[in-house]
């Protein structure tokens, strides 16, 4: 194990996957107290993707858990057959995705227009594009080997 070998991209990526892990437990939607029918699951106030999410939150967990992988995978010298970090970029963007869609597109709770977003979404948003910065640059610094035309 050779902790040399973890650069400063895995680090920002290790602190994106720990700002997505926490913004899963943090507000993400409010509903408008001025509105007696706004709740989300029966529930009225502030409520976190953990809450709201219950098979959401546990995606958003495992990839907040990618950017550590990839860096034990790092720490250990085990050598893969993709450029390292690329599979964590794809997971981060998938994140997003999931994060973006459950906040701007599909927001629970009814009626959508009386469901705010609060600060832990955009603590997880953050956190998922971190999260992808970090490992897109650790697997953009591998140069792939190339390959003679009609080759697969």
């Amino acid at each position: 194990m050779d902790v040399s070998r973890v650069s400063r991209n895995e680090w920002l990526a290790m602190l994106g996957g720990l700002l997505l892990a926490i913004g899963i437990f943090l507000p993400w939607y409010g509903t408008d107290a001025g509105n007696p029918n706004a709740s989300i699951d029966g529930a009225t106030g502030t409520v976190s993707c953990w809450d709201a999410h219950p098979i959401l939150r546990w995606l958003l967990l495992a990839a907040a858990a990618a950017p550590f992988i990839l860096t034990w995978i790092i720490v250990r010298g085990h050598k893969l057959s993709w450029p390292r970090g690329e599979m964590t970029a794809v997971v981060a963007i998938a994140a997003g995705g999931l994060i973006f869609y459950n906040g701007i597109i599909d927001k629970p709770g009814e009626p959508s227009s009386a469901i705010s977003l609060k600060y832990g979404w955009i603590v997880a948003l953050l956190g998922a594009a971190v999260m992808f910065f970090g490992s897109a640059i650790r697997a953009s610094d591998v140069e792939r080997a190339r390959k003679p035309p009609g080759t697969i």
